[in-house]
Formats: C-alpha cells, structure tokens, sequence
C-alpha cells in the first residue's frame, strides 16, 4: 500500500505558502530572470542598441579576454576581493567584537561609524580626490609635517593610484559589523557564563564560541565585501577613470565604457562574466564558511 508523503493540511500548507511567494517570483522572473536571459542572448552579438542584433558567437568574448585592460581588470578584482576579504571584512568584525564588550561611550562610536556609510559612494568618491590632492589635499599636507618634499598624485600614478581607490571604501564596514554584531548578541549569556565557569580565558572565548556562532553572518560580510568590488564603479569613474593607464581598471568601467561606444553586445559579454563570478564567488564561499549547515 502506498504511503502519501504529506498529509491533506501539510498540501494546503505548502500552496499557501507558494500562493504567498507568487508575486515573489513574478517580479523576480519580469525583472531579474528576463533581464538575465536577454543579456545572456545579446552577448552573442554585435548590437549597437538601435538596429537588430546580430548573431556573432563566441566573438565578443573572445575579443574581450584578449583585452589588455580586461586581464588587468581580472587581477585588480582579484586584488580588491583579498583586500576585501582580510582588510574590509576583518575590520567590521573586529569593531563588531569591540562594541560587543560595551565600552564607555560605545553608543556614541557605534552611530558614528555610521555616518560615513550614509553617504553615497559617489560623494566619498569626490572627497577623496580632495583628501588626496598632492597640492592642498590634508594627507599630503599632514605627511609634509615629517617629509618636508613629499609629493605623490594619488589618483595619477602608479602604484599609488590602486591603494588610493582601495582607501575610498576600505574602512567603511559598517554593514560587517552590524550583521556580525548581531549574531554575538544572539549568543545566549548562559554559554559565555558556562565557558568562564570552565575557565576559558577572553582569547579562548572569541576563538572556541563568538567566532564559531558568527561564521555565517562572516560568510555573508565576505559574499557582500567580494560582490561589491565586482561591481564598483563610482569609485573608479569619478576618481582614476581606470588610469594611469589601465592600473585600476574595473569591469563595471569596461562594461559602462562600452556603452558609452554604443557596443552593446561586448557591454553583455562583461556583464555575463560578471554574472558569473559573482555565482562563483557565492558557491566558493558558501562552501568555505559552511553556510548551509547549522551552526
């Protein structure tokens, strides 16, 4: 005799709940999974966004990945996502572990750390370039205070230019830190009681409990840090426009770039191989941190 797997109410359950979901899922497929698709089709061809689009193969990628500012691209990317990864990341988490302890004043410096974040990327993008003037910027000026000839042009050369991009957006983590701040305050007072009790030292605690329970809302930070290089733009656009050269080229700027010279199809073709790795990066580091297992 066969066994029906779910029970009447269970079936009635589940329709609710996909019922729910149903607007859900059409705004996803009218304006994600369509957009996905069309990119996907139009980047195997030559469209200039007026006339048809012309069916050319693998051509747009091929001409693409023989780029030299595509390759450089690639590696800044891979750059950033370290940075990101280590620096931004650890960062947040670190401030995270600080406000968990409730300094004096920890209010205060928690809504401070906010304010920057605010502010959009494309404003801190300006400020930057005044901040680092060589002629009147306050960085310059404050290391004059020591090194009376110093003299660097931040946005305007080489390797300058790649860590001065990567300052714009390092030390605003403010999202890491409220995501892993609120698994640590999740932590139940009875296991960090009970830890000390066995004699578990400040250092054994963060190591053996606080990270451990944190490693999704870390494994999340990551995902976000790395997927936001990918598509960074505004700090790259209004600062460096990829220069010198192509020292801090991005892929958004070869897809926008692009655009801008009415090529369409070779546009798609980045932006199918940002789609890309940014799904592998989500894969790679749901993996790492163990994601969707229970902590």
């Amino acid at each position: 005799m066969k066994i029906n797997k779910y029970t009447h109410i269970e079936r009635s359950r589940f329709i609710k709940i996909y019922l729910f979901l149903l607007p859900t899922i059409a705004l996803f497929a009218m304006f994600y999974l369509m957009p996905i698709i069309t990119v996907l089709f139009t980047s195997f061809t030559k469209w200039d966004g007026f006339s048809s689009p012309q069916f050319n193969g693998i051509k747009n990628y091929l001409r693409l990945f023989r780029q030299g500012s595509f390759l450089i691209s690639l590696r800044n990317l891979l750059n950033w996502s370290l940075i990101a990864m280590v620096g931004h990341v650890g960062f947040g988490v670190m401030i995270a572990f600080f406000l968990f302890q409730k300094p004096i004043g920890w209010k205060v410096v928690r809504s401070t750390f906010m304010i920057p974040n605010v502010i959009s990327a494309a404003a801190w993008a300006m400020i930057y370039k005044f901040i680092f003037n060589n002629e009147f910027g306050v960085l310059n000026s404050l290391i004059r205070e020591i090194i009376p000839n110093f003299s660097v042009n931040w946005f305007y050369q080489s390797p300058a230019a790649f860590w001065a991009i990567t300052f714009t957006w390092l030390f605003y983590a403010v999202i890491v830190t409220m995501l892993v701040l609120g698994d640590l305050m999740a932590i139940p007072k009875e296991t960090l009681e009970a830890a000390k009790i066995d004699g578990a030292s400040g250092m054994q605690l963060t190591r053996y409990i606080k990270l451990p329970l944190c490693r999704n809302s870390i494994g999340t930070s990551v995902i976000l840090s790395v997927t936001s290089r990918i598509a960074m733009y505004e700090n790259i656009a209004l600062t460096t426009r990829g220069g010198p050269g192509d020292d801090t080229m991005g892929l958004s700027l070869i897809l926008v770039n692009n655009i801008t010279d009415y090529n369409y199809g070779m546009a798609n073709a980045t932006a199918m191989v940002m789609f890309i790795i940014g799904i592998l990066t989500l894969l790679v580091i749901n993996r790492l941190f163990r994601m969707n297992e229970p902590v």
